[in-house]
């Protein structure tokens, strides 16, 4: 009787045992599948490319901002499909009567959606703002302005200022416009030196408008885009869906962090700040 009960207990205990080893593996394999599911997921940002940045304005247009320019542009830092900037300079020398300087930069910058960083175009909103506040806090600015833009991208603003150089009084225009997950921002100004009379600030702020639409229109086509409808918005998934279509006017907001505006400068190229690009221009 006692070896009858001894191995009937020892039965049960691995029995017992193997139960509870099955119950741990099933367990197991139900978190792995959790897990797996909750998986983070971004959606996949809109543009993937980015144009030529010295041929992103037609000759017509640079003909009408810096009329005596080069024909090519000088390419600033930029890198394949995520950055780059292209700028024109332009003195007409009327002799005696003085002369008419006009500097022109454009720059473009393209996010890429990220899990830890979220979407392209949630980050380029963040850069689109910190560009905004760079361009209100130039020091020495005057007569400081900012409007909204209307029928450029997604969001569009104008900011404009007065600058007094020791060549002379410059009047600045930065147009800072957002479509889809590119920033594109126009720094453009010009002045009278020589005693030549400064030029008018409203003609120079629908100049760079201008260029800051044609701009975007080049973005739009790069990217297999016609100029009235941006790229659709993909998912991480593959599956595309309708694309925003942009709005006619936008107000930049104050509120972007910190942290974000480090993170985007530090992606973005040096000539993408007004307020460094309206330093260097005299």
């Amino acid at each position: 009787m006692l070896i009858a009960a001894g191995c009937s207990s020892d039965s049960g205990s691995g029995d017992s045992g193997s139960g509870s080893g099955g119950d741990k593996a099933a367990g197991a394999g139900a978190t792995v599948s959790a897990s797996a599911s909750a998986a983070p997921t971004v959606q996949a940002a809109a543009y993937k490319s980015l144009p030529e940045s010295c041929g992103v304005l037609s000759a017509k247009t640079l003909k009408s901002l810096v009329p005596e320019a080069p024909k090519a542009g000088k390419k600033g830092t930029s890198e394949a499909g995520t950055r780059g900037s292209c700028s024109w300079s332009s003195l007409d020398n009327n002799g005696v009567k003085g002369s008419q300087f006009r500097w022109l930069n454009v720059s473009l910058l393209r996010f890429e959606s990220d899990t830890s960083r979220g979407t392209g175009e949630a980050q380029a909103q963040k850069y689109y703002e910190q560009q905004i506040q760079d361009a209100q806090s130039v020091a020495g600015a005057k007569n400081a302005k900012s409007q909204s833009v209307s029928g450029a991208g997604d969001a569009a603003t104008l900011v404009r200022y007065d600058l007094k150089k020791k060549e002379g009084a410059f009047k600045q225009q930065t147009v800072v416009t957002r479509v889809e997950n590119v920033v594109v921002t126009v720094d453009y100004n010009g002045a009278g030196l020589a005693g030549d009379k400064a030029p008018s600030t409203d003609a120079l702020a629908k100049l760079a408008e201008r260029a800051a639409k044609e701009a975007v229109t080049a973005v739009s086509a790069a990217n297999g885009e016609g100029a009235a409808s941006p790229a659709p918005s993909e998912s991480a998934s593959g599956s595309k869906g309708p694309s925003k279509a942009p709005s006619k006017s936008a107000s930049p907001s104050a509120s972007a962090s910190k942290s974000a505006s480090k993170s985007a400068s530090k992606s973005g190229s040096k000539s993408a700040s007004p307020s460094k690009s309206a330093a260097k221009s005299g």
